[in-house]
């Protein structure tokens, strides 16, 4: 995925992003890490193609071919009235595939983030982060190269926030995907990422690039001091970024 010279503009000259340059690999996670206000989802929507830039260019091999990308936004933006199956089906419907044809695909997405067994529950029925795992499910029923994520964990409480990175991390490990994550958290960049680009914000751009050198995540990681250390370096990059160093 390439952005090259990427600025956009919105109505009444609020300008989001400016001159953005940026590469992702295939089979790269990326973290996009910033304030509020930098241009992280701004970035986020203009590569999934929800809105189109203003200056620059956005470009990844798949572009125009919808099942190679899979979006996940901070709220699970679940059909209440529709069970759990049906939910992750959506993509696959859009694209013109009948309930009885799909229901592998969907039985396989399921078991995939752990919820094989709530195929006909309710979004009623299930806590937040069973939520997002549907939210999930749905986003990989089409198998993507390509996942986009914007602060999918940031309103789950820190438990089930760090069981969700880990599962996160075996799905990707498991379908060899890119990820493009957008995140606040400094610990969490550090633990989910093989780059984090650091955003200053006013207007939105690329401050600093920083490649997270980790072997292995799990909990020895996320309590060592290698990590420590790790996330120190983040937080100094992010308060240069923010004009706070």
């Amino acid at each position: 995925m390439r952005m090259d010279g990427v600025g956009k503009v919105f109505a009444g000259g609020v300008t989001a992003l400016s001159g953005m340059n940026l590469r992702v690999a295939t089979g790269e996670f990326v973290s996009l890490l910033g304030p509020s206000g930098c241009g992280k989802s701004t970035a986020l929507r203009l590569i999934a193609g929800l809105m189109q830039p203003t200056t620059g260019k956005v470009s990844w091999q798949g572009k125009h071919d919808s099942g190679d990308l899979g979006v996940v936004f901070q709220e699970p933006t679940l059909m209440p009235w529709a069970t759990v199956e049906k939910n992750v089906w959506l993509p696959l419907r859009l694209r013109g595939e009948s309930l009885p044809d799909a229901r592998p695909r969907i039985a396989q997405a399921l078991e995939m983030v752990g919820l094989g067994s709530f195929a006909n529950a309710y979004p009623r029925e299930l806590s937040g982060g069973m939520k997002m795992r549907v939210s999930i499910a749905r986003a990989l029923v089409t198998q993507p190269r390509l996942i986009l994520m914007d602060e999918p964990f940031a309103a789950l409480d820190e438990i089930t926030r760090n069981k969700m990175n880990d599962d996160l991390l075996a799905l990707r490990d498991r379908l060899g995907c890119t990820v493009i994550f957008v995140t606040h958290s400094v610990f969490e960049s550090v633990y989910l990422s093989d780059r984090i680009v650091v955003m200053a914000p006013r207007p939105g751009r690329v401050a600093e690039e920083l490649t997270v050198p980790a072997p292995r995540r799990d909990e020895e990681f996320r309590t060592s001091a290698d990590y420590a250390a790790q996330c120190r370096a983040v937080s100094a990059a992010l308060s240069r970024a923010t004009g706070d160093a």
